[in-house]
């Protein structure tokens, strides 16, 4: 199988990054930005400058900003030129552990059968109040119904989401009220049923190829609301071809690059008013008639007619959906 890990940054090469290049069944892409320095060089990775990009045959590539997180989907779409079965997205603060590997994608799971509902999915995981990126305010203090846990059949995971240990994804509420490290108890994965929902993010996941367009991020939205988006968005769009989340033990230590949380706060208001409501839009508006990649646009344009994303999103998205189709012609 051919496994593409995927990497966004301005720095030289971190210890991350360095850990990633050494595993010998991955294909590392590393994409660049403005702020990345000049000569940047790791071993067994393959690193797009700014130039690299300029150079490359994709609509995304004239539409996307500089000195922006959704650059990185220029690195997905030389993956899905790679031929990749499965993309692994992750950031260059994320260190993976010796055993740093994610699960199969078929197979029995214990899982979480709540629908409609969110579920704070750290909860199965430590008995430390807090909560991932995303979840709804008004949902941090409920407490998950450990009862609801069943083992299942045979489940299909589209995504799977590694959970970080010691600085772990969540949002600047929590960071400002209390910031304490986390290291999460290992136990077995966890796969949510249709219509239960959390967030997930683009820290240490895996999607499998028939899910690739949903890789989307975007780009019109605030830098800290855009992978959670898409995720949201992600979830409804993969019940209708049965597919699900799961979410597995930390199988990195975060050491987190530094963050201004009343800037993060400030970024994260429109994911604070709009998470809730996202995967219920979108719900409404796609169906099992259609591909992944027109349910993709559909979501889309619901969501802008709602005023969660602005019309530019869609120029963007339909570059991205030429590019993913044009890749998948050749």
């Amino acid at each position: 199988m051919k496994k593409n890990i995927v990497i966004t940054t301005i720095y030289h090469p971190t210890e991350a990054v360095r850990s990633f290049s050494q595993l010998e069944e991955y294909n590392l892409i590393v994409v660049g930005d403005k702020k990345t320095p000049a000569i940047w060089n790791c071993k067994n990775t393959t690193y797009v400058s700014i130039e690299d990009q300029l150079k490359l045959d994709f609509e995304i590539v004239k539409v996307i900003p500089f000195n922006h997180y959704s650059r990185k989907m220029i690195g997905y779409l030389l993956a899905l030129q790679n031929d990749a079965d499965y993309i692994i997205d992750t950031d260059d603060d994320n260190i993976p552990k010796e055993d740093w590997y994610f699960p199969e994608v078929k197979g029995e799971f214990d899982c979480i059968d709540m629908p409609c509902s969110f579920v704070n999915i750290y909860q199965l995981f430590t008995k430390q109040h807090i909560w991932p990126r995303g979840l709804p305010l008004n949902l941090i203090n409920k407490k998950l119904d450990i009862k609801k846990i069943s083992c299942t059949d045979y489940l299909n995971v589209g995504v799977w989401q590694g959970l970080a240990d010691g600085s772990p994804d969540v949002d600047a509420i929590y960071r400002l009220t209390s910031d304490a490290p986390c290291n999460f108890t290992d136990r077995s994965p966890v796969v949510l049923s249709k219509g239960t929902v959390c967030p997930f993010n683009t820290q240490n996941t895996l999607l499998i190829k028939q899910l690739f367009p949903l890789l989307y991020l975007p780009t019109h939205v605030t830098f800290r609301f855009t992978d959670i988006l898409r995720g949201l968005i992600a979830q409804p769009i993969m019940w209708l071809y049965n597919y699900h989340l799961g979410f597995t033990s930390a199988t990195v230590i975060q050491k987190r690059n530094q963050h201004d949380y009343m800037k993060d706060f400030i970024s994260e208001i429109p994911m604070y008013e709009h998470c809730g409501k996202i995967v219920d839009i979108v719900s409404k508006n796609i169906s099992v008639n259609n591909s992944i990649i027109d349910n993709l646009y559909l979501a889309y344009r619901a969501l802008q007619k709602k005023s969660i994303v602005c019309e530019n999103e869609l120029i963007t998205l339909n570059a991205w959906i030429n590019d993913v189709k044009n890749i998948s012609d050749c």
